[in-house]
Parts: C-alpha cells; sequence; structure tokens
C-alpha cells in the first residue's frame, strides 16, 4: 500500500516577508511617480489658466485696439471712500486684469464693479463708485467704510492648483501678473496725478523712459508698440502667494542703504539670504530689513497696479528675490516665480504659454536699470538693448533684439 505524504498548505513566513518587501518597494516606486503624475495634471491646469488669460488680452485688444491698462480707473480726492453721496475713487491704480473681467468669463464680477455698490456700515447703506475704491485700502479700513467684495473676491481663473496660499490677510490672490519690462522706476504709478489724471511733470518723463514692457504702468500699449514681435515679447509671468514664511519670492527685503534703480542695487538683498535654506530671507538680515507688513506680500491682491501684486520685471532670473527700497511695496525688482519645479510658465503676446527655467540667460544683474532718473547709471540710457541677456530681451516690447533661441 503507497502511503500519500501531506504537503504543507499556505505560505511560509520567509514568503509572506518576501511579498511584503516587494509590495514595499512596488509601493516606494509608485507614489513618487503618482505625485509627479498630481504636479503634471496642476502645472497642466496652470498653463491653461494662462492661456485664456491670453486669451481674454487679444480679445480685449480685439474691442478696444489696445491692451488693458496697468493702471486705471476713476481720479479725485476721498479715495477709498463709501459715503452716501457716492464719492471714492481709486486713484488710478487699478491693474490690468480688473478690465480683463468680462473677457475671462467674470462678467458677473465685471458688473458689481462697473456699477455703484451698495454696503451696510453700521446699520448705515453707503455706496461705492462705479470701478471701486482705491484697491490698497486695509482691511481695518473696511472694517469702518464697509468691504468692497469685489476687490477681496478669489477668481479661479488667476489662481495656479500648485499654490497653496488661501485667506486672510491676503484679500483676493492672484498667480498671474503682467510684464513691465526691465526697469523698475516709476513702477507704483505716479506718472497721472491722482486728482486731475494728467501727466505727472518730470515723473511722467522718467515713467515713459523705464516703461518697456509690453504694459507700461499708466499708460496705454497695444500690439503696434511690441515692435520687437508679440512672440518675442513676454506679455505676463507666473507669481507665488505669500504663506507668511519668510520665503524670499513673496516678502520683501528693503535695502538698507542705496537704491535699486543704481548700479548694484538689484543685487543689494543677497547678503540678507539665510545661507542654509536658500529659499527663505535670514532672521538677521543687517544691514537691510524685512518688511513684514502682513497685507503686502506676492500676490495679496489681484486689483492693485502695485508691483509687489501684479508685476514681474525681467530683471532677476525667475525665483530671484523680491528686493525693494525702503517704501518696498512700491519700487521692488519683483521677478516671477513658481510652485513648479525648475521655472515659471510665462504668456507670450502671440497667446503661448511657456515654461522659461531659473537657469535662462539673464545678463548681468549688477548692471543699473535703464531710465532718465538722477540715481540711473549714465550708460543705462532708454533706447539701448536690456542689460539683462535674453532674459531681459523678452521683457522688452521695443528694444531691437532678436532671438532665436527661446
Amino acid at each position: 500500500m503507497m502511503w500519500k505524504r501531506n504537503e504543507p498548505k499556505g505560505f511560509t513566513l520567509v514568503e509572506l516577508l518576501v511579498v511584503i518587501a516587494i509590495i514595499g518597494v512596488l509601493v516606494g516606486l509608485l507614489l513618487p511617480a503618482v505625485q509627479a503624475a498630481r504636479e503634471a495634471a496642476r502645472r497642466m491646469s496652470c498653463s491653461n489658466n494662462f492661456k485664456q488669460i491670453g486669451l481674454g488680452i487679444h480679445n480685449y485688444h480685439a474691442t478696444y485696439n489696445q491692451l488693458p491698462t496697468q493702471g486705471t480707473g476713476t481720479k479725485g480726492a476721498d479715495a477709498g471712500k463709501a459715503a452716501s453721496d457716492s464719492r471714492g475713487n481709486n486713484r488710478i491704480e487699478l491693474s490690468a486684469l480688473v478690465g480683463l473681467m468680462p473677457f475671462i468669463e467674470q462678467q458677473a464680477l465685471w458688473e458689481q464693479i462697473s456699477n455703484p455698490f451698495l454696503v451696510d456700515v453700521s446699520g448705515t447703506a453707503k455706496t461705492y463708485n462705479p470701478m471701486g475704491p482705491w484697491p490698497n485700502t486695509s482691511l481695518t479700513n473696511y472694517g469702518t467704510q464697509g468691504t468692497y467684495d469685489p476687490w477681496v473676491t478669489n477668481v479661479p481663473s488667476l489662481r495656479c492648483p500648485s499654490d497653496p496660499g488661501q485667506g486672510l490677510p491676503a484679500q483676493g490672490r492672484t498667480n498671474y501678473a503682467v510684464c513691465v519690462g526691465d526697469s523698475t522706476d516709476t513702477s507704483f504709478g505716479g506718472a497721472l496725478n491722482r486728482l486731475s489724471g494728467a501727466p505727472n511733470g518730470t515723473t511722467y518723463d522718467r515713467a515713459k523712459a523705464s516703461m518697456r514692457g509690453a504694459f507700461a504702468v499708466q499708460f496705454k500699449t497695444g500690439f503696434r508698440d511690441c515692435l520687437d514681435g508679440l512672440s518675442n515679447t513676454i506679455f505676463a509671468g507666473e507669481i507665488t502667494t505669500d504663506l507668511g514664511d519668510q520665503d524670499k519670492r513673496t516678502q520683501i527685503m528693503a535695502l538698507g542703504s542705496g537704491n535699486i534703480i543704481s548700479a548694484g542695487g538689484n543685487l543689494g538683498c543677497r547678503v540678507s539670504i539665510d545661507a542654509t535654506r536658500p529659499q527663505f530671507w535670514s532672521s538677521t538680515p543687517t544691514p537691510n530689513t524685512l518688511f513684514v507688513s502682513v497685507e503686502e506680500r506676492r500676490g495679496y491682491k489681484w486689483a492693485s497696479l502695485l508691483p509687489v501684486y501684479t508685476q514681474v520685471f525681467t530683471i532677476l532670473p525667475p525665483n530671484a528675490e523680491l528686493c525693494g527700497n525702503s517704501n518696498a511695496i512700491s519700487i521692488v525688482v519683483a521677478p516671477p516665480s513658481s510652485r513648479h519645479q525648475g521655472g515659471v510658465h510665462v504668456l507670450m503676446g502671440d497667446g503661448a504659454v511657456k515654461f522659461v527655467t531659473d537657469s535662462i540667460e539673464s545678463g548681468d544683474a549688477s548692471l543699473g536699470q535703464v531710465g532718465i532718473h538722477s540715481l540711473h547709471s549714465p550708460s543705462a540710457v532708454p533706447g539701448i538693448p536690456s542689460p539683462y541677456g535674453l532674459w531681459g530681451a523678452l521683457g522688452t516690447r521695443a528694444s531691437g533684439e532678436t532671438t532665436s533661441e527661446f
């Protein structure tokens, strides 16, 4: 008689441990791939947002034969007030993004902006004039005057999915800002008198000399002004919004001495970068000073023309630091930045969205900015090619540079 040997059933402990180890390795390989796929999807969504903005700019130009003005609106006294007689104006300080609203499917928001807006202040009805109050009104002032809802609205088309910033003290975040070129002089909007709207003397002349981008603060520009060609001119760039973490791209370092428009000024803040964490400012930034106002940080007010909110310059390369003068939100070198790895999206004049790496050729950043102010370098006269290489050339609209490298 033959006896059948009983074979053991199931896995041994060693076999089970081997299977678990294999699964662990596979999961370890898979998770980074999943995260990379998610970021790729967010990056594609960001690019699509930018394309919609580009389409909106072209539709705006087709309607008005000009680009939306960076620095427009109403003028006069009583800026920002909500009074019973409907006074109040925005001091000609609205960003180009405001005029784009009806062209990026925000018609309902535009109707609020372009009509009188009622608010309740302690039981009293008050009215903001059409086109709203001063866009730099603080949250404290809104508490006493009544909140102007359009300026504190987050517009989905203006947000990059990779940027996690949200909520107060930001009033209405944007991850997209217009390009005003390779010089910051008068980028705060002093070309026009805030009471009369007339040219503001020598400041007007300085603005004409310095504003070399597709968008010129408080000046009307159009496709015809882009003599370098629409496909060779950056119209807008991506920016990160501040998270309150002393990121050098979102909080401004103010120069302790010198001026950013002079030779060497562009690089004056680099001594204040944390050597152990080069994406952040040092906690001891001497001789410079960290500009700490919690409401005045990168991308916090999409309706305001100020550089820190809605402007980019092609001076320092993408993802470089924000460096400003003592009144840092008004005069600041503000390069584009993003939460994407290795670079930023830019919108070209022909509507194309391109990804520019942080290592783009950007000339000599120590050279002074172009302009006619007495602080400008004698060699930095209007009409010269951009001092900032390929990067600066892409940011100017009519400096005669040509390139086949982009």
